[in-house]
């Protein structure tokens, strides 16, 4: 049992830092659940555990922000427009989710797939960064229903693990005319109700393995991912105001061809 607990630790920072970063956090839980064995049913309710604990951390950190949306969705146009521009872009991934859900998760969740997403992704991000670069949006009050609606499409790409939601996103949200800082503002945003949708979702299906003996080895993995995420999304906004999104790409890029390579040289016996 006392592995189990730093296996939650260690997954949990995992989930907290990567998640609201282009580098799949799914990604991750898969390729070092299957590198620590930490991969039974129990696990998979784990995973949804520390997701919901990631966002919640975002919900924290834009409380101010939020609770001035609910307050004023009665009467203040603002709000209902911000509103409005998540919904639009929540759209597409519920659609589809509910459509695809289960065969993906059954047929790609493994790690040579995560790895070959994470490669193809990091080579699309040094693409886009090598392009000129003139953005048209600067505030997410100021993105239309149309931006919205494409960012909501971008995000499907992320049902396939090691695409990255967050890097789906935001790159999209680059591509269509956002800066750097708003495209990442609206990716945390918009990961709200698109992640407690799939959470309430991952739930409903695997309740069945819930157990009581699990609890305080939820219970770390939840700490670790909220404290973790709350740090990487400070740090990430930082970040992405000052820096382009290249040192993304040659780590998804690295640790893909790490992952490829291990697998072609037995150094790892991944699960298929």
């Amino acid at each position: 049992m006392d592995s189990l607990y730093l296996f939650a630790l260690i997954l949990g920072i995992i989930e907290g830092l990567t998640e609201f970063l282009p580098i799949s956090s799914t990604g991750h839980l898969i390729i070092v659940g299957d590198l620590l064995g930490y991969n039974d049913a129990a696990s998979k309710v784990f995973k949804i555990v520390i997701q919901l604990a990631a966002i919640l951390a975002v919900c924290w950190d834009y409380r101010d922000r939020l609770t001035g949306v609910v307050r004023g969705l009665p009467s203040d146009t603002g709000a209902q427009r911000f509103v409005g521009l998540l919904f639009v872009g929540f759209l597409p991934a519920a659609v589809l989710g509910l459509m695809f859900h289960s065969t993906i998760k059954g047929a790609l969740f493994n790690p040579i797939t995560v790895a070959t997403a994470l490669i193809i992704g990091g080579l699309l991000i040094l693409w886009l960064e090598k392009r000129h670069y003139h953005p048209r949006i600067l505030a997410v009050e100021t993105m239309r229903w149309t931006d919205a609606m494409k960012i909501g499409f971008a995000q499907t790409l992320a049902m396939i693990p090691g695409t990255s939601r967050s890097g789906a996103t935001i790159l999209g949200g680059l591509w269509f005319g956002l800066d750097r800082k708003t495209a990442a503002e609206f990716s945390f945003f918009l990961a709200i109700p698109t992640m407690f949708a799939a959470t309430a979702y991952d739930l409903y299906k695997n309740w069945a393995l819930l157990r009581l003996d699990d609890l305080p080895v939820f219970a770390i993995g939840f700490v670790a991912a909220f404290f973790s995420a709350m740090w990487a999304v400070r740090a990430f906004i930082h970040f992405v105001s000052q820096h382009s999104f290249v040192v993304f790409a040659w780590y998804r890029i690295g640790f893909g061809l790490l992952v490829l390579a291990s697998a072609h040289f037995g150094w790892v016996n991944w699960t298929a």
